[in-house]
């Protein structure tokens, strides 16, 4: 028995790495309170403020000697003498003397000593970069500044720009540049305070701050308050201002208004841009309407535009998907004519099409095609050639491309691409290089995730190999990678199907009692793995575990519990599970009621399975074929045949369509009924039902004449089937007829036959038919057979000689005891003291 233990919990904790952050600075770093008062200057803070002073302003003509203070203890040292308003009085100071100085002292206190400055630092800095018209490097400062303030700060930055820095020559700019911050960092409602404010005092914003900000509310109705304002105020909307319009009102799905206003813009000083038409024509081919989009293409021209790649791409990439490639391929005819040439982009959307139609040589087509014009592929090219590979099942190939990929520069094989890889070798059972590739994974510095383990460990939980899966498993677990539904269901259910009952539980237990089960799905697991082991007190235990956490049971959970107490013969405890169901306002099943069914029908309760039956329909609960076969098995056992199958006829609805298993049903009784006339006319009927006899209702058959010594016609039966394919039980069945019937020659060569036929022979075949040989006292037949064996290199051991001897014992032939012993002897087998 396997024994597996969790030695540790699942459940995930906090990694060791936040327990072991500490502060990087002292208490300075923290910001002051504007409304306390300063600190008192000592002599010694005097002191350490005139010497940093000193420093940054006898060495202003030295660009970047701010670096010679990196690591030094003795700055450090006077840095954790001074407090927050202190640093903003040396920023202040150094501003007013020496601009550049104050940008390297903030700087430097900033990235290399982990200071945190306060707000004033900040307003002072942006102000100088202001007055510098470093805008690009301003707008990374105040996006730094409100990240780090965060929501609702506008209110606390405006008073103070308003109380502090209201005369400063820059403010202007500054205020405009924080709206645009707040905008650009998706808060919105600090970006509409700021605005307000600057309306008040008559700042005037930029047509980049209102193109931030009616980006951000495209998606909601202000977007036209937003856009009048902006005409109000003077300022001419860039084509990028329409553009953001257009894109809003597409996603706000009002088309017509967002055609309106394009149209609109035909008599203005901006005008209509490319932009605007490709996002009119990007939104309709998303909603399908691609007719619509190829309208707008076609307006672009008449307003004396130019369509760029990225207008092609839209059509071709709308016409792909709808499958119209012919056509799409008439615009990259036409892309080129216009001087365009196809893009990355261009031959990544014609593969694609080509791959949603399943023509797997169009995709490799223009894949040759991109590689010939020098386009690099790019991971979404990879991806796709991947599915392709995969769909035709050569995995070689897939691997070989993965290669391709690493192998180029500036690609880097994704986990969608290696998930795809690691799910199909696992699928056709190539595991060792699954595990390879996930090593490699591994070694190239990567992290697998979480799918990537949940795929290796259900490929080797379907091979079998749950002990190898369970350990990956713990791996995950060690390495806090928290594993899914996947995982867990693998896991748990290989552990039953395998019967490692005790470590499914212990598992299932740590996942529960961790708060790692919120679905019913596990629990399902359980108590099936309970109740086909007839351990119902076990599943019954595991129901009221799962249902005490809160978790619904499903339909299945009850399914499972009455198929427990069904094969434990508690079938009233089985039934009033089915009131249990209700009560959770579920509806049974038909599998509920045919499982009932059956377990009746075993014990002959036919009443209770027409109950049952008549239970079912006025639930309006359809019967099914199963239903049907599962009465029919019951009503067979009463050895009634013609009577059974008359009750089934009237029972069954208009319309309905006997299937194979049902038929083979009624086959099998009436063979063991002796009645194999009646057998074969169901077979006949079968074929008037457009039903194809399976090679089970052959082998049926077959075994119904062999049994009943109809061996002539069994013959004949055999015969018949080498067209429709036959299987080795067909063989076995006709051989021990013949052993029986002591037809050792046509034995003998049927046995050769299968085996040229390349089934797999074991050793208890042989001893099948050398027990039938013993009963018969066919000592010569015993001889070829064992001969045989050996000559298969079949090693025979000392059992089979025991219960060869022993057939002869019973019938109590002594002479055939004596020849066989040493025919065994003969043939070079062993007799030790069980066979003496």
């Amino acid at each position: 028995m396997l024994r597996l233990t969790l030695k540790s919990p699942l459940k995930p904790r906090l990694s060791s790495s936040f327990l072991l952050l500490k502060p990087s600075f002292s208490t300075a770093n923290l910001a002051v309170d504007q409304s306390e008062p300063p600190p008192t200057t000592t002599t010694t803070t005097r002191t350490a403020i005139s010497k940093i002073l000193n420093f940054f302003l006898q060495t202003h003509c030295i660009r970047g000697s701010a670096k010679l203070l990196r690591g030094d203890p003795c700055f450090k040292n006077l840095i954790l003498e001074l407090n927050s308003s202190e640093i903003d009085g040396i920023v202040e100071k150094l501003s007013a003397e020496n601009s550049e100085s104050a940008l390297e002292f903030f700087f430097l206190l900033r990235n290399d000593y982990g200071f945190n400055h306060s707000r004033v630092s900040y307003i002072v800095v942006a102000h100088i970069l202001a007055k510098k018209q470093r805008f690009r490097a301003l707008k990374f400062h105040l996006q730094h500044l409100v990240q780090q303030e965060g929501f609702g700060s506008a209110h606390s930055i405006c008073e103070l720009l308003l109380i502090r820095f209201q005369k400063w020559d820059s403010n202007h700019v500054v205020w405009d540049v924080l709206a645009s911050a707040y905008s650009r960092c998706h808060m919105v409602n600090d970006a509409l305070f700021v605005f307000s404010k600057m309306k008040d005092f008559d700042f005037q914003a930029s047509v980049f701050t209102y193109n931030n900000l009616l980006y951000n509310l495209r998606h909601t109705d202000q977007i036209w308050d937003i856009y009048d304002d902006i005409k109000a105020s003077g300022i001419n909307p860039s084509e990028y201002t329409n553009s953001i319009l257009t894109d809003g009102l597409c996603k706000q799905f009002l088309m017509q208004k967002a055609v309106d206003f394009v149209r609109g813009t035909e008599h203005r000083e901006s005008g209509p841009c490319v932009v605007s038409f490709n996002t009119l024509m990007s939104s309709s081919s998303k909603m399908g309407s691609v007719d619509v989009a190829k309208s707008f293409f076609c307006m672009m021209f008449k307003c004396g535009l130019h369509p760029d790649v990225y207008s092609y791409n839209i059509l071709i990439h709308g016409l792909s998907v709808a499958g119209a490639m012919e056509e799409a391929l008439e615009f990259t005819d036409d892309m080129k004519k216009h001087g365009l040439e196809p893009d990355l982009v261009t031959y990544n959307v014609l593969a694609k099409g080509f791959h949603l139609l399943g023509m797997m040589n169009g995709v490799q087509k223009f894949v040759n095609e991109m590689l010939h014009k020098g386009i690099n592929p790019d991971i979404f090219t990879y991806t796709m050639l991947n599915c392709v590979y995969r769909k035709a099942g050569n995995i070689d190939e897939g691997i070989k491309l993965r290669e391709e990929m690493i192998s180029r520069d500036g690609v880097h094989a994704s986990d969608i691409t290696d998930n795809m890889l690691l799910s199909s070798l696992c699928k056709s059972r190539r595991l060792d290089e699954a595990l390879n590739l996930f090593h490699e994974i591994e070694s190239s510095g990567r992290k697998p995730d979480h799918i990537m383990y949940s795929i290796l460990i259900r490929g080797l939980c379907k091979l079998g190999l749950v002990e190898m899966a369970f350990q990956l498993y713990k791996d995950m677990c060690c390495k806090r990678i928290i594993p899914n539904i996947v995982a867990h269901r693998s896991i748990l259910k290989s552990f039953c199907e395998k019967g490692y009952i005790c470590e499914a539980r212990v598992l299932f237990d740590a996942l529960i009692n961790c708060d790692l089960i919120d679905d019913i799905f596990l629990g399902n697991i359980m108590i099936d793995g309970y109740a086909k082991l007839g351990d119902i007190g076990e599943a019954v235990q595991v129901y009221e575990l799962i249902t005490g956490k809160g978790i619904t049971p499903s339909i299945v959970t009850f399914n499972s519990l009455i198929y427990g107490f069904c094969k434990a013969r508690k079938l009233d405890d089985a039934r009033k599970w089915v009131d249990t169901i209700c009560a959770h306002g579920l509806i049974p099943s038909a599998r509920t009621y045919t499982t009932l069914m059956d377990a009746y029908g075993e014990d002959g309760k036919m009443q209770a399975v027409f109950e049952l039956l008549e239970e079912m329909k006025a639930r309006g609960i359809e019967p099914t074929h199963v239903t049907y076969t599962v009465i029919l098995k019951c009503l067979c056992k009463r050895r009634q045949m013609h009577e059974s199958v008359r009750i089934l006829k009237s029972m069954l609805p208009d319309g309905f369509q006997p299937d194979e298993v049902f038929y083979n049903t009624i086959i099998k009784s009436l063979c063991e009924a002796r009645d194999i006339k009646g057998a074969f006319q169901l077979h006949k009927e079968m074929a008037v039902h457009k039903l194809q006899p399976s090679r089970a209702t052959y082998n049926i058959l077959l075994n119904g004449l062999c049994t009943h010594g109809e061996l002539k016609d069994a013959e004949e039966l055999f015969s018949t089937l080498q067209d429709v394919g036959l299987m080795k039980c067909d063989y076995t069945i006709l051989i021990k007829a013949h052993c029986a019937k002591g037809s050792l020659h046509n034995a003998v060569i049927l046995f050769q036959k299968m085996i040229e036929k390349g089934f797999e022979i074991s050793i208890r075949d042989y001893s099948a038919v050398i027990n039938r040989l013993c009963k018969r006292n066919l000592l010569a037949g015993v001889e070829i057979f064992l001969r045989m064996m050996l000559f298969h290199g079949i090693s025979v051991d000392s059992q089979i000689c025991f219960v060869m001897l022993n057939s002869f014992r019973r019938i109590c032939d002594r002479n055939s005891v004596f020849q066989l012993s040493s025919l065994m002897i003969k043939c070079g087998l062993d007799t030790d003291s069980n066979c003496g």
